[in-house]
């Protein structure tokens, strides 16, 4: 017996083609399945999204910057490092008489280094022996010696160079790399 004719074919031409038509609509499903995954990637935030679009724009104006002709390079710039600046000032003024003259000086002092606290832990165990030391300096100037920036700066020299000495004298190291003056006051 053969299968019943519907619509006027044979039951196998009816098969194979609700058979071709399963497989065209799986492969179409798996397709369409397929190119959804691909096109759609990875799901990302707004923020990772947002992060994407400023990634994907800077390039593109670093495309643009390099088409338009040299590239700055940057300059190397040496490593060195920072040192922590310490400072101390005497507590008292010092008073002295001035070289060749009726004028006396009025001046503070400070002091900075750059090493540790040891040498301002010095300055201040021989800060007697610094004082007297620091009054034969001034008292070594006359008025002329001190006037403007630069008899100033030769002065605090001056100064620094002596407290270094005795410092040297007394602990092996002096240490002091700027003398400051607080008040300065000529009478």
């Amino acid at each position: 017996m053969t299968a019943p004719d519907i619509g006027g074919q044979s039951g196998g031409g009816f098969l194979k083609k609700l058979f071709k038509g399963v497989i065209f609509a799986a492969i179409l499903g798996g397709g369409g399945f397929g190119a959804g995954l691909y096109f759609a990637g990875e799901r990302l935030s707004p923020s990772q999204e947002v992060l994407k679009l400023i990634e994907k724009e800077t390039e593109s104006q670093q495309a643009d910057a390099e088409d338009q002709g040299p590239k700055r390079v940057p300059k190397d710039i040496p490593e060195t490092p920072a040192f922590q600046t310490n400072y101390h000032e005497f507590p008292e003024a010092l008073t002295t008489n001035l070289r060749d003259g009726r004028r006396f000086l009025q001046i503070g002092i400070g002091v900075s280094t750059q090493y540790d606290q040891t040498v301002i832990d010095n300055i201040v165990a021989h800060e007697m022996a610094l004082r007297s030391d620091m009054l034969a300096v001034l008292s070594g100037f006359s008025e002329n010696d001190i006037q403007g920036v630069e008899g100033r700066e030769a002065l605090a020299a001056t100064l620094r160079d002596s407290i270094n000495k005795r410092l040297e004298a007394l602990e092996g190291f002096g240490g002091v790399e700027s003398v400051f003056f607080p008040t300065f006051m000529l009478q």
